[in-house]
């Protein structure tokens, strides 16, 4: 599988949690700037096109583009013909017109940016949508027959409760979609939130609350009808994300636009983040991957999945001994985080609660 990134930086306002390579455009022209940019940089890729299985248009916030502009980008994409092609949505950007147009030019799978359905906590995050809003997205997009649709959700949000979380769950189950990706809220650098808690403004939730979340995640979202596959994924109808699935298998991926990243030919490319000097020369730098990096990075996305590693395959891929070279794995597996099932190391129930205790193993 190769993969194709298209990173779409804009937004309308700035979410007080994300700490992704974004901004709010001063004008439209930088807009049309930026995106005459991005289409000559997708065109560097051409020899590729033939052979890439997925794009995913992320950002920022694609659908805030005015049709012309999506019409732009999805025209330097046409020569692609993936299998999986997704671009994210938030519900107050979207309208029918833009759905239809996405239908037109092959999109079969969105991610949509709902994070929660509590409008006062919705307000606490930034978010600027309603609940009416991302029902009429997904009837409409349902209408367009973009039957794939992702909602993703945030858990442990300072001052939800049990009872948010649960009337969450339930609108979930009410939308009937494929896929749901949930995350637990983390306290990222250069955010709002960052900000606000070195005043002392801010107050993460507590780590047995957020565990308890997590296990309702998980619970109901399986009484619905959702496989999980990865920590934060969640699917029906084996509909997985089959370009994130790239990222967790270390097959190749083309990252282009502002601060995108790739993994292409043995080498991770990272993009500019500063505006100028991305539309000036793109890339900042291209790193060889060792060995050593490329084992770190298998275990510990491997493991994110529910499936685990096959011991075997990673042994011979390598030509290492796995627990001579991480003895440590015996001890997490003492301690009931990791256990060996058919030939593949996976996380136990409750070694994916403290995934990041295994995962420290490799670093």
């Amino acid at each position: 599988m190769k993969g194709l990134y298209v990173h779409i930086p804009f937004c309308e306002s700035i979410c007080h949690y994300c700490d992704f390579v974004k901004r709010v455009p001063s004008h439209q022209e930088s807009i049309d700037r930026y995106l005459d940019a991005l289409v000559k940089e997708i065109a560097l890729y051409k020899k590729h096109f033939d052979s890439i299985d997925t794009i995913y248009i992320g950002g920022g916030t694609p659908s805030m583009l005015s049709v012309k502009q999506l019409t732009k980008v999805f025209e330097a994409l046409k020569d692609i013909k993936p299998i999986e092609y997704s671009i994210e949505v938030n519900p107050e950007s979207y309208s029918e017109e833009k759905g239809m147009l996405m239908k037109t030019y092959g999109i079969n799978r969105v991610s949509l940016g709902v994070q929660t359905f509590n409008q006062e906590l919705l307000h606490y995050l930034n978010r600027k949508h309603t609940n009416k809003q991302v029902y009429e997205v997904v009837d409409h997009l349902k209408a367009c027959e973009i039957e794939r649709i992702s909602v993703d959700l945030i858990f442990a949000i300072p001052g939800q409760t049990i009872k948010d979380l649960d009337q969450d769950l339930k609108h979930i189950k009410s939308l009937d979609i494929t896929h749901v990706s949930s995350y637990s809220l983390i306290l990222e650098e250069k955010t709002y939130f960052y900000h606000q808690y070195l005043k002392g403004n801010f107050e993460q939730m507590d780590e047995d609350l957020e565990a308890l979340m997590y296990e309702k995640v998980i619970k109901d979202l399986d009484d619905f009808g959702f496989k999980q596959y990865e920590i934060s994924n969640f699917c029906k109808h084996n509909h997985e994300s089959l370009h994130n699935k790239i990222y967790w298998t270390l097959d190749p991926y083309i990252g282009v636009g502002l601060g995108a990243h790739g993994f292409i030919d043995g080498y991770r490319t990272y993009n500019e983040r500063s505006m100028q000097a991305y539309i000036d020369h793109y890339q900042k730098e291209k790193v060889y991957q060792t060995s050593d990096m490329l084992i770190q990075d298998a275990l510990i996305f491997g493991l994110r999945n529910t499936k685990g590693i096959e011991i075997e395959k990673i042994e011979k891929a390598f030509n290492i001994d796995l627990f001579k070279r991480y003895p440590k794995l015996e001890e997490k597996m003492n301690y009931g985080l990791l256990e060996i099932n058919h030939g593949y190391l996976k996380l136990t129930k409750k070694g994916t609660l403290l995934g990041n205790q295994v995962f420290m193993v490799f670093i």
